[in-house]
């Protein structure tokens, strides 16, 4: 229960820094983006929640998009690139769980600690 608590706050509460992540390789669109997410981090988001997070990352400046049509199928879709801001605030977030997790590491004890 805890451990469920904690792997539902870790990826899907905190969706942004994951698409912030694939955004610094290249421009993806939303589905693609969601596909990713499900391949290299093992979880699947909602696509309504990539939606809505990709909207707010816009609004916050970390994200632009515009719509372009796909090389190979030809097909209009909005395509999201990473700001500056966007990369400073995701390096900013990978420092933050370098932090804690760091914190949380526990020296190991010898023999005689008792």
């Amino acid at each position: 229960m805890a451990l469920r608590r904690l792997e539902e706050k870790v990826t899907k509460e905190n969706l942004w820094i994951y698409i912030l992540s694939l955004l610094k390789e290249r421009p993806l669109y939303a589905y693609e983006i969601k596909e990713m997410i499900r391949e290299r981090f093992g979880f699947e988001p909602a696509t309504i929640t990539a939606y809505v997070v990709l909207y707010r990352l816009e609004r916050e400046g970390l994200v632009e998009s515009r719509q372009e049509r796909g090389a190979s199928d030809n097909v209009v879709r909005r395509y999201y690139r990473i700001t500056e801001k966007g990369i400073q605030t995701v390096e900013a977030g990978r420092e933050f769980l370098k932090k804690i997790l760091k914190l949380l590491e526990v020296p190991e004890r010898g023999p005689d600690a008792d």
